[in-house]
């Protein structure tokens, strides 16, 4: 009787099964094992290199690089954000080779001092809504992080997007978790000066009021 190895709490089922088919040469199956995470990568790809035509080449390197490497996925990570790290490498290749951005160069020592005490924040993601329709609170949102330094548009990108935890947050972008949170904190901040008076200004117009969670761009 054959013993079947466990399943890994990072994975479901479907997906181990998916990837032992594709690696035994059921290629066809790649496209079922991307599937459920194209939109969670273009996002990704789109709030860096903020070009839809350079998103959906970036996406497409990163999933040619991801069926290349398959057979190197340990498991020691969820796939998604195996998949998220490719995408994110891809993106600062891209932008290094086009010279358009620089990703950012922190003080990490500084940031890292052990007395940080983040300020009081005012959470921007909850301010009231008037006068403005999902697609146009869409559209200020993605301008806003579209403006953000690149280091603080990758933690916006992956902290609020993506919904990634502080750890994973971290092993993708090669920092320690109490950087991520120092420039998630001020991420946030950046976008609270250039959000909140915008949509205050709107409040003030006196129409329909509209709540506003989680950053959602799709």
């Amino acid at each position: 009787m054959t013993t079947r190895a466990p399943v890994d709490p990072h994975e479901t089922a479907s997906e181990q099964e998916l990837i032992a088919s594709i690696l035994a040469g059921q290629r066809e199956n790649f496209h079922l094992l991307i599937r459920p995470y194209e939109k969670q990568l273009y996002r990704t790809a789109l709030a860096l290199v903020k070009n839809e035509a350079e998103a959906e080449d970036v996406v497409q390197d990163a999933v040619l690089k991801a069926y290349r490497k398959l057979a190197s996925f340990r498991g020691d990570a969820k796939f998604s954000t195996w998949l998220i790290a490719i995408t994110l490498n891809e993106a600062r290749g891209r932008l290094r080779r086009e010279n358009r951005a620089a990703i950012d160069s922190l003080d990490e020592k500084r940031d890292d001092s052990g007395d940080f005490t983040p300020a009081a924040l005012t959470d921007w993601r909850e301010v009231p809504l008037a006068a403005l329709e999902r697609r146009e609170i869409r559209a200020l949102v993605q301008q806003a992080v579209a403006e953000l330094p690149d280091a603080y548009r990758e933690i916006i990108t992956l902290r609020d997007v993506e919904e990634l935890s502080v750890n994973d947050t971290a092993s993708l972008l090669g920092i320690s978790v109490a950087l991520v949170k120092v420039r998630l904190h001020r991420a946030r901040m950046m976008l609270q000066k250039k959000l909140v008076p915008q949509l205050r200004l709107a409040a003030k117009a006196g129409r329909k009021r509209l709540g506003f969670g989680r950053l959602s761009w799709f």
